[in-house]
């Protein structure tokens, strides 16, 4: 089944996405994952701390995300959002350290996303902390967010990925 642009999904990407994309062990499934953007499979959602993290990124990186940022829609980090960070951060979800991590997922949590994507696979996109997040979210009032890494989400159909 092929979404049409008035069905394409919310999804917010985090910064190892948009480094994905340069990255050889990512590059093909990054790339097919912001053509189907430009397809109008997915809404891209960005954030302050996506630009944030990127500020030390490559040239290369910094503007590709530029080129997607642009059209995007923009969610902020609100109250909302950093108490929901706060209480995966109680939870031991993640640690101090990693409180960004935790910030992407209470972001893309709080602004309505269906999805979030990453190829963080220790903090993100780990099956023993996909519940969590999921258990913390439902405690909160909050709906269950999908997380998978963008091979897990892009149409593979006449793709070579």
């Amino acid at each position: 089944m092929t979404l049409t642009a008035t069905q394409s999904v919310r999804v917010y990407a985090d910064t190892s996405v948009y480094g994905g994309v340069f990255d050889d062990e990512f590059t093909k499934p990054s790339r097919v994952f912001f053509d189907q953007i430009d397809a109008g499979r997915y809404r891209l959602a960005v954030s302050p701390l996506l630009r944030e993290e990127l500020v030390d990124a490559p040239a290369q990186v910094r503007q590709w995300y530029e080129r997607f940022a642009a059209s995007s829609e923009r969610v902020e980090v609100s109250e909302a959002a950093v108490l929901l960070q706060q209480a995966y951060l109680s939870a031991g979800i993640v640690g101090r350290k990693w409180e960004a991590d935790a910030l992407h997922v209470a972001l893309a949590t709080v602004s309505d996303c269906r999805l979030i994507v990453s190829w963080n696979f220790k903090h993100i996109v780990n099956f023993q902390k996909i519940p969590l997040y999921t258990g913390v979210n439902l405690t909160r009032g909050f709906g269950a967010i999908a997380i998978h890494s963008p091979q897990e989400v892009i149409e593979h159909e006449d793709q070579d990925v």
